[in-house]
C-alpha cells in the first residue's frame, strides 16, 4: 500500500494538510497510521502559504472608491454658504426628524440660532424641537387654536387650515417666524411672547413664501399660476396683498412652485419662480422664469424641476446675485445671472453620464500627451456656448495629488453619440462629444437649434441642460467602440449592423463616406430577415467639426446588432461580428476581405432581430415540449428492450454514476448544451495576434473569433510589407476550429507568449511603452468560455490545462479583461485575468499557471445591467452601472486606486466645544470607511488643530438610538430621556466619512 508522508514529528499529521489522506482511510475501514518522517515533500509548507498570502497582499486590494456621474432620482437640494457645500438627498436615503406625536412632517426650519428646529405638520400644528438633542420644547409649540384666534369667524368657517405649506424667518429678526398654511392663510409669530402678530388672508392655495430683505415685505405664490405682495404692518389682519399678478396671462395656469426676489445694484431686483406656465398650452414643460429690468426667460428643462437657489457676491453673500444653481430630475444646471444671456457654467462634476442612454463603454489607459491634447483641443470648439465665469462653488479642499496618468472613458450612448470622459482622477468631466448621426439620413434636421426660442414666442422659452431622452431612431445606438490610443483610429459599431471608422483631425472637412456592403449570410438560401432596416448613408458630402472624423463605413446584411469588434492600427484592420457571423475589412484599401457565416441552419432567431421576442418565448415552448416529447419517447423503448439490454444500460448507468463520484467534492455536473440552442452562431470575441497557427518555426498574423456556441476560429493573415501596403491586398485563410465540449459561449480569447505574458497591444512596442514579446518559447491560447479557463499549446491547439469555474459554484462568466498589477514597493508587474461572474462576484485569476487568486463580491447578483455594464481597465480597476445615471468605480490592485481626498473646515462658531474623535463605522456595501479614506497621518493631520463640524447625530450612539425608538413609536422614553451632555464630534469632515 502506498501512502503520504511528511516531514514532521513522528506520530503527528499535519494540521489540515493529511485530513484527506486519514478520511479516505476511514472511509475504506483501514487503520490509521501515523506520519512518520520522510523524504516526499508532497504538501507545502506553512511558510510557502504565507509568503504567498503575503504576495496576495500586496498585489491586490478590493475598494469601492469613487462615485461618478448624476445621483439617482434627486429629490433635495441644500446649500450653505459659508462652507461654499451643495448638498443632494435621493429618494433612496431617508432622514426622519420627528417628535412621536406628529404624523408627518410637510415643512422643516432650521433656525438662523443653530439651537432650535420648527417642524410644520400635516394637521397644521408647530412643533419647536431643540438641536442637537431633539427635544421637543412643548411650551413654544404652535397649535393651529392659537394661530385662529385673531381670525374673521367667516375666513376660518369654510374650512381648516390644512397643513403647514412653509415656515420661513424673519431676516432682520429671527425672533420672529412666518408660518403658510395650504389654504392661503400666513401667520406672522413671535417665539419669544408666543403669540401671532399679524393675519395674512390668502385666498389662493399657498404654494411657496419669500420674505424679501428689507424685512418689510413677503412675496407668496399660488396654485393658480400667480404671486401675492404682502406689507408687514403689524394692522392685523390683512384682508387684502399689495399686489397681486399672474405672469402668463388671464388663462388658467399651472401652480407656481416656488419663487424668490433678490435686490440688484444694476437696476429692478431679480424675480425668480418656477411652474406658473399656462396649463393648456405648455402645462408639460419644466421652466423657471428669470425677470430681470426688461430681460426675462423661460428657462425650459427636459426634467421635473426639484428645487432652485441663487448664489450671491460678498463676503456675508448679500452683495449681487451671481449663479442660479437648479436641480432637475436628471441633471445640476447652473446659470450665469452676471453675464448678458445669462448663459450656462459647464459643470465639473455630477455631469449627467445618461443625457442619452448608456449602451456601451470602453476604457483607455495612459494615454500620449499628444492625443489627450487634441482631444481636448475638439472639445473646446464645441464648448464655446458656455459662460467664461468659474465654477461658483468652491468650498472645501482638494487635498488629491495630480492622478499619475491620463485615462479615458469612452461611453457610446443611444443617440449614436460616443462621449469621451476624463477618467484620470475623481471627477468624471466631459472632455469631447462625438456623434454618429450625421453620416445618415434621420428625422432630425442637423441645422435645427434647440437652445433657442423662436423670436416673439411667449412664453419666451430657452433650452437649457444636455439631459435629452429622446432619440432620433434607436437603431444609431453605438454597441461597440475600439480606439487606439497611439494612432488615433477609433472604431465604433451599432445596433443596425454600422461599423464607422474614424480619424481624429484637427480641421473641419467636408467629406463623403462611402457604405461597403457585406453580407454575412454569404447568399444562403432559405432565410429572410424579420428585423429592422438598415440605416440610409447620405449620399452628399457631410461637414464635420474638427475631431473624430468618419472616413470609412461597413454596413452588415443582416442589418443586426454588432457583438464585437477588434481593431489592429498597425495592420490597417477591422473585424467586426453579429449574430450571423464575423468579416475583417482592410480600412487602408476600404475593402471587405473576407466573411465567415457561423449562422445555425436551426437558428431562426437569429433572423428575427431585436424586436420579435414573442416568436423567440413561443420557439422555446416549443423546443421544450419536444424534449419532453423525445424524452417519454426513449423511455417507452427502453421498456420494450429484452433483459440483456435492460443490464447494459444499468451497467452503463452505474458507470456514469460512479464517474460522477470521481468528481472533486466541490464540482457539479455540466450540461453539454445543444448545437440547437438559438444563437449559437452570434460572435461573442475577436483578438488580433501575432503568433504561431501553421508552425512552430514562423509566427504569422491572426484573426481568432469566439461562438456563442462554443466555436473558436482561427484564421491565418497575410499583411503585406509597409511599402507594398496600398497596393497589394491582404489575404486571410481559414487555419484551425476548436470546437468546446458542452459548447459553452466564448467570451474571451488571449494568446500568451513564451514567457506566458499576453501579447502586447498593436503600436505599443513601436511606441517603447512595452516589451517585445517572447517569441522564442511556445505560445499558447487562453479560450474563456462562459463555464471554464482552457489553456491551449499553439500551433498544435493541444489542450494543457484547465480551470472549472461553473462546475465548482454555479456561476458564468459574463466580463474579462486582462490587467497589470505591482505592489506599492516594487516596480514588477505581474499580468493577470480579471473576471466578473453573473454572481457578481470579482475573480483575479494568474497567468499563465490560471489559478484562482482571490475573490470579492462586488454587485448584487439581481443588478443584472449593472453587471452587463462592467469595464476593466488596464491596471486593475472597473466601472460598472450602479444606476442609469451613476457609474461605480472600484479598484481590485492595492497601487493603482483613484479616491477621493479633500477637508472642509468648519467655520469658528459652528466649531462644538467638546470635540472628539470620529466613529468609524463598515460603508453599506461593507467596505470599511478607513479603507476610502486616505491616511491621515500621511498629510499630518495629527498635527492640525481643527475641530469638527460633524453633526451629534453621525457620532453619538445614544442618540441615534433615541431617535429610532421615536420613530418605532416608544414616545415615552423619547420623551423623558433629555441630552444633558454636549455631542460628541470627530476631527475632520472627510471624504469616506
Amino acid at each position: 500500500m502506498t501512502y503520504f508522508t511528511c516531514r514532521m514529528k513522528p506520530g503527528y499529521a499535519a494540521e489540515g494538510e493529511c485530513l484527506w489522506w486519514l478520511r479516505r482511510k476511514r472511509e475504506r475501514g483501514q487503520r490509521e497510521v501515523p506520519a512518520r518522517p520522510g523524504t516526499m515533500k508532497r504538501f507545502r509548507r506553512h511558510g510557502h502559504e504565507s509568503q504567498r498570502d503575503k504576495h496576495k497582499q500586496d498585489l491586490y486590494q478590493f475598494n469601492k472608491t469613487v462615485e461618478h456621474g448624476f445621483p439617482h432620482q434627486p429629490s433635495a437640494l441644500g446649500f450653505s454658504p459659508s462652507l461654499e457645500l451643495l448638498a443632494i438627498g435621493t429618494r433612496s436615503g431617508a432622514i426622519k426628524l420627528a417628535p412621536p406625536s406628529v404624523t408627518r412632517v410637510t415643512a422643516v426650519l432650521a433656525h438662523s440660532s443653530g439651537e432650535l428646529m420648527l417642524l410644520g405638520t400635516e394637521g397644521g400644528h408647530v412643533f419647536v424641537v431643540e438641536v442637537p438633542g431633539f427635544r421637543e420644547l412643548e411650551e413654544n409649540n404652535i397649535s393651529v387654536e392659537d394661530v385662529q384666534n385673531k381670525i374673521p369667524e367667516d375666513y376660518v368657517g369654510r374650512r381648516n387650515l390644512e397643513c403647514v405649506e412653509a415656515l420661513h424667518e424673519n431676516p432682520l429678526n429671527p425672533r420672529q417666524v412666518l408660518i403658510g398654511y395650504s389654504r392661503g392663510l400666513m401667520v406672522l409669530w413671535d417665539l419669544d411672547r408666543r403669540r401671532p402678530i399679524q393675519h395674512f388672508l390668502g385666498t389662493q392655495q399657498l404654494e411657496s413664501v419669500w420674505w424679501m430683505e428689507d424685512g418689510a415685505n413677503i412675496l407668496s405664490s399660488h396654485s393658480d399660476g400667480s404671486y401675492c405682495q404682502w406689507t408687514v404692518t403689524g394692522e392685523d389682519p390683512q384682508t387684502e396683498p399689495e399686489k397681486q399678478e399672474t405672469p402668463y396671462g388671464a388663462f388658467p395656469c399651472k401652480a407656481i412652485s416656488k419663487i424668490i426676489q433678490l435686490p440688484s445694484k444694476q437696476g429692478p431686483p431679480f424675480l425668480i419662480f418656477s411652474g406658473g406656465m399656462p396649463r393648456a398650452s405648455y402645462g408639460d414643460r419644466h421652466c423657471i422664469s428669470v425677470i430681470h429690468s426688461k430681460t426675462h426667460e423661460a428657462l425650459d428643462f427636459t426634467s421635473r424641476i426639484i428645487d432652485f437657489f441663487v448664489i450671491r457676491e460678498g463676503e456675508n453673500h448679500r452683495g449681487e446675485p451671481s449663479a442660479l444653481v437648479v436641480l432637475v430630475e436628471e441633471e445640476l444646471v447652473v446659470v450665469d445671472l452676471q453675464t448678458e444671456g445669462w448663459p450656462v457654467i459647464q459643470t465639473p462634476y455630477l455631469v449627467p453620464l445618461h443625457c442619452s442612454a448608456i449602451t456601451c463603454s470602453h476604457h483607455v489607459s495612459s494615454i500620449p500627451l499628444k492625443l489627450w491634447e487634441r482631444v481636448q483641443a475638439a472639445g473646446a470648439h464645441q464648448n464655446t456656448h458656455y459662460s467664461k465665469e468659474p465654477w461658483p462653488i468652491n468650498g472645501g479642499q482638494n487635498l488629491a495629488p495630480d492622478p499619475p496618468q491620463r485615462d479615458l472613458l469612452l461611453t457610446g450612448h443611444e443617440d449614436g453619440t460616443v462621449r469621451f470622459w476624463d477618467a484620470s482622477g475623481v471627477c468624471l468631466f466631459p472632455m469631447y462629444k462625438l456623434s454618429t448621426a450625421g453620416v445618415f439620413l434621420t428625422d432630425a434636421d442637423p441645422n435645427d437649434n434647440m437652445n433657442q426660442g423662436s423670436e416673439g414666442e411667449w412664453p419666451p422659452f430657452r433650452k437649457v441642460g444636455c439631459f435629452d431622452p429622446y432619440s432620433d431612431d434607436p437603431r444609431l445606438g453605438i454597441q461597440k467602440i475600439h480606439l487606439c490610443k497611439y494612432s488615433g483610429y477609433l472604431t465604433v459599431a451599432g445596433t443596425a449592423g454600422q461599423i464607422l471608422v474614424l480619424e481624429l483631425n484637427d480641421e473641419a472637412a467636408e467629406q463623403m463616406v462611402e457604405a461597403t456592403v457585406v453580407d454575412l449570410l454569404q447568399g444562403q438560401e432559405g432565410f429572410r430577415w424579420k428585423g429592422q432596416a438598415r440605416l440610409d448613408v447620405r449620399e452628399e458630402p457631410v461637414l464635420f467639426p474638427p475631431g473624430f472624423q468618419p472616413f470609412a463605413l461597413v454596413q452588415c446584411q443582416p442589418p443586426a446588432v454588432v457583438t464585437a469588434i477588434a481593431l489592429h492600427s498597425e495592420w490597417k484592420l477591422v473585424a467586426f461580428g453579429t449574430s450571423h457571423g464575423f468579416g475583417l475589412y482592410d480600412y487602408h484599401q476600404r475593402n471587405n476581405i473576407m466573411v465567415k457565416c457561423t449562422l445555425n441552419p436551426s437558428d431562426q432567431m437569429a433572423l428575427e432581430g431585436p424586436l420579435s421576442r414573442v416568436k423567440s418565448i413561443k420557439k422555446s415552448l416549443r423546443q421544450s415540449f419536444r424534449r419532453i416529447r423525445r424524452s417519454r419517447v426513449s423511455m417507452r423503448k427502453h421498456h420494450t428492450t429484452n433483459a440483456a439490454k435492460l443490464q447494459e444500460i444499468n451497467a452503463r448507468l452505474e458507470a456514469e454514476a460512479l464517474q460522477e463520484m470521481e468528481l472533486a467534492p466541490v464540482q457539479r455536473k455540466i450540461e453539454a448544451r445543444s448545437s440547437d440552442d438559438s444563437f449559437t452562431g452570434l460572435v461573442r470575441t475577436l483578438y488580433f495576434a501575432d503568433t504561431f497557427v501553421s508552425d512552430s518555426s514562423h509566427s504569422t498574423p491572426s484573426l481568432w473569433a469566439g461562438s456563442n456556441g462554443g466555436a473558436v476560429f482561427a484564421y491565418v493573415l497575410r499583411v503585406p510589407s509597409l511599402e507594398r501596403r496600398a497596393e497589394e491586398p491582404v489575404v486571410a485563410h481559414a487555419a484551425k476550429e476548436i470546437q468546446l465540449m458542452h459548447r459553452a459561449p466564448v467570451v474571451g480569447l488571449v494568446v500568451l507568449d513564451g514567457k506566458g505574458s499576453p501579447l502586447p497591444e498593436p503600436l505599443e512596442v513601436a511606441h517603447d511603452l512595452a516589451r517585445s514579446p517572447e517569441m522564442h518559447g511556445s505560445h499558447h491560447l487562453l479560450v474563456v468560455s462562459e463555464e471554464q479557463f482552457k489553456l491551449f499549446t499553439l500551433p498544435k491547439v493541444s489542450s494543457k490545462s484547465k480551470l472549472k469555474l461553473t462546475a465548482v459554484d454555479g456561476s458564468r462568466v459574463r466580463r474579462v479583461g486582462v490587467a497589470w498589477f505591482g505592489s506599492r514597493t516594487d516596480e514588477q508587474l505581474e499580468s493577470s485575468l480579471v473576471v466578473l461572474t453573473n454572481q457578481g462576484e470579482l475573480h483575479v485569476i494568474s497567468l499563465p499557471s490560471i489559478k484562482m487568486m482571490v475573490h470579492y463580491p462586488c454587485i448584487r447578483r439581481e443588478d443584472v445591467s449593472g453587471i452587463a455594464s462592467c469595464v476593466f481597465t488596464k491596471y486593475g480597476q472597473g466601472f460598472y452601472l450602479m444606476s442609469p445615471s451613476e457609474f461605480e468605480r472600484f479598484s481590485l490592485s492595492t497601487r493603482w486606486v483613484v479616491e477621493p481626498r479633500c477637508l472642509v473646515e468648519a467655520p469658528l462658531q459652528m466649531r462644538p466645544k467638546n470635540p472628539s474623535s470620529p466613529v468609524h463605522r463598515d460603508q453599506p456595501d461593507g467596505v470599511p470607511s478607513e479603507h476610502r479614506n486616505f491616511k491621515r497621518e500621511s498629510e499630518g493631520y495629527e498635527n492640525s488643530a481643527r475641530q469638527v463640524m460633524e453633526h451629534a447625530l453621525l457620532n453619538d450612539e445614544r442618540v441615534l438610538q433615541e431617535i429610532q425608538k421615536s420613530l418605532e413609536g416608544d414616545q415615552t422614553t423619547f420623551l423623558e430621556n433629555n441630552l444633558k451632555t454636549k455631542p460628541k464630534a470627530g476631527n475632520v469632515l472627510s471624504n469616506g466619512d
